[in-house]
C-alpha cells in the first residue's frame, strides 16, 4: 500500500501544527531536532519506541516511572489517525471507492509520523464494536505492523465517533479524522471530545467522484448503506442543482465545525492519486508540508 519509492517522500513531509511552549504562546512546529545541547524544558511519560537514552532514571528510580525529557526547542508530536468505520464508508466501486482511498491515505499519514520519529496512534471507530485502537507507538521499525493494522480494518454498522474518541490512548496531539462526513452530530460531538482532551483537529472529508457529482437520473429507491431505511425518489435537472446546492452548504458547516474547535478541514475526492493528494490537496490545505 506504500510503495517503497514513496517512503522516501514520505520521510520528508511533516505535519504542520501548533504546539504549547513555556509561556502559554502557540507556535508553528519547525526543528527536527531531539535535545542534543538544548535547553531542558519539560518531562512526558514514556512510550514504547522512545530512545532509552532520552529516559530520566534518576527520576524513574525516585517514582518508578518512566519519564522523557523534553527540550525548549524540540518538537514533540502525538499524531493520531482516526477512521471513521461505519458502513457508509464503504461506498464506491474500483479505483474511486472510498475505503481503499482512506486506506492509502491512513498508511501515507502514519508512516509521516514514524519516519519522522513522532508518536504514532490509530483507532476505527464504530457501532458494531467498542473502538479498535492502535499504539500509541514510535520507531520506524513499526511501520509494517501500522500497515498491517491498516489494511485489516473493515467499516460496518453506524457511526459513533464520540464514544470512541472520549477513550483514545495516548497524550493530546494531532488528531486526524479521516471520514465521510454524513453524521454531522456525531461529528460534532466527537470533535468536541478531541478538542476537550486537548488535541488539534484536523478533519479530513473524503468523498467520490458519484458523490460530488453524482449521474444518476429517473425515478430511483435510495438505501441508507447504515439503517437500511428507503426512501423513493426522482432525479432531474432540479434536483440535481439543489443537490449542489446542498453539497456547497455540507462543506461549508463541516469547514466551520472544525473551526469551531480550533481545527482545520480539507474536502479530499478519492479518485486522486495519493502523491497528489498529499503533495497538493493536504499541502495546500497547510495540513503538511
Amino acid at each position: 500500500m506504500t510503495p517503497d519509492a514513496d517512503l522516501a517522500l514520505l520521510s520528508r513531509l511533516r505535519f504542520v501544527t501548533r504546539k504549547r511552549k513555556r509561556g502559554g504562546t502557540w507556535g508553528e512546529r519547525r526543528s527536527t531536532r531531539r535535545g542534543t545541547g538544548l535547553e531542558f524544558a519539560d518531562y512526558r511519560d514514556y512510550t514504547p519506541g522512545d530512545d532509552p537514552r532520552r529516559v530520566d532514571w534518576n527520576l524513574y528510580a525516585r517514582l518508578d516511572r518512566p519519564y522523557v525529557r523534553l527540550h525548549e526547542e524540540e518538537e514533540d508530536l502525538a499524531a493520531m489517525v482516526l477512521l471513521d468505520g461505519s458502513a457508509s464508508m464503504a461506498w464506491g466501486e474500483g479505483e474511486a471507492a472510498r475505503w481503499p482511498a482512506v486506506q492509502r491515505l491512513a498508511v501515507a499519514l502514519g508512516a509521516m509520523a514514524l519516519l519522522g520519529g513522532d508518536t504514532l496512534g490509530g483507532a476505527i471507530g464504530q457501532s458494531t464494536s467498542s473502538g479498535t485502537f492502535w499504539g500509541p507507538n514510535r520507531g520506524r521499525g513499526l511501520l509494517p505492523a501500522w500497515q498491517a493494522w491498516c489494511v485489516n480494518l473493515t467499516p460496518g454498522g453506524a457511526t459513533v465517533p464520540a464514544e470512541a474518541l472520549r477513550t483514545l490512548p495516548g497524550r493530546p496531539g494531532l488528531a486526524l479524522l479521516l471520514t465521510d462526513g454524513y453524521d454531522l452530530a456525531g461529528l460534532s460531538a466527537g470533535l468536541a471530545a478531541l478538542a476537550g482532551r486537548g488535541h488539534e483537529v484536523v478533519l479530513l472529508h473524503l468523498l467520490t467522484p458519484d458523490e460530488l457529482n453524482p449521474t444518476l437520473r429517473g425515478d430511483l429507491r435510495l438505501v441508507d448503506a447504515e439503517t437500511g431505511d428507503k426512501r423513493e425518489v426522482t432525479v432531474d435537472g432540479a434536483a440535481l442543482d439543489a443537490y449542489q446546492r446542498r453539497l456547497a452548504e455540507w462543506q461549508a458547516e463541516l469547514r466551520a465545525l472544525a473551526g469551531k474547535h480550533g481545527g482545520r478541514y480539507a474536502l479530499l475526492r478519492t479518485d486522486i492519486p495519493l502523491r497528489r493528494m498529499l503533495l497538493d490537496d493536504l499541502r495546500r490545505a497547510w495540513i503538511i508540508r
